[in-house]
């Protein structure tokens, strides 16, 4: 069974330490996290986290078993297979002169990108969408001349009426 990059969601109460006991485990199995993120969730004291790691299929399923049996950790789902929507935020600071400005907006606009921020020497970059999409707009920018970035990571949930959370069923361990 080949490795792939697999999506993981869960749902942790906001205590300190989760984050790094979630990072901890991943560590001690031998998987490397290829991006994390964390947020508050539609419930009050609860946040979400995705995690892209990557293993096979059975690989996962295991890690997935030891982080259920975190403390703080509520549910967690391998939601790879399902029918998900991904996004990723990233800024990035491009190289921009009166020359070539124009041309930078261009690019931008035809990925429906936002300038978040103008300088002199510069002009900042926001832009959502899948890891693809973004990807994209920064090998186009490249030329000319990528002064920083910083990406979220990958963020994911289900479609339709498909749900990760708490039920009634699944109080506080």
């Amino acid at each position: 069974m080949a490795a792939a990059k697999h999506t993981i969601v869960a749902l942790v109460a906001d205590r300190p330490g989760v984050l790094n006991r979630m990072a901890s485990l991943f560590r001690r199995r031998g998987f490397n996290i290829d991006s994390i993120a964390v947020g508050h969730s539609e419930t009050p004291h609860l946040s979400r986290m995705t995690i892209v790691a990557e293993g096979t299929t059975t690989q996962v399923e295991q890690i997935r078993k030891q982080v259920e049996k975190i403390i703080d950790v509520i549910r967690v789902q391998d939601i790879t297979s399902q029918d998900i929507v991904t996004r990723e935020l990233a800024l990035i600071k491009v190289k921009a002169t009166a020359e070539n400005r124009s041309e930078i907006m261009q690019i931008v606009d035809i990925f429906r990108a936002k300038i978040v921020d103008v300088s002199a020497g510069s002009v900042m970059v926001e832009a959502t969408g899948d890891e693809e999409k973004v990807d994209s707009l920064y090998n186009l920018l490249k030329p000319f001349g990528i002064m920083e970035m910083t990406r979220t990571g990958r963020i994911a949930m289900p479609r339709g009426d498909q749900v990760n959370r708490r039920t009634d069923v699944e109080s506080e361990k």
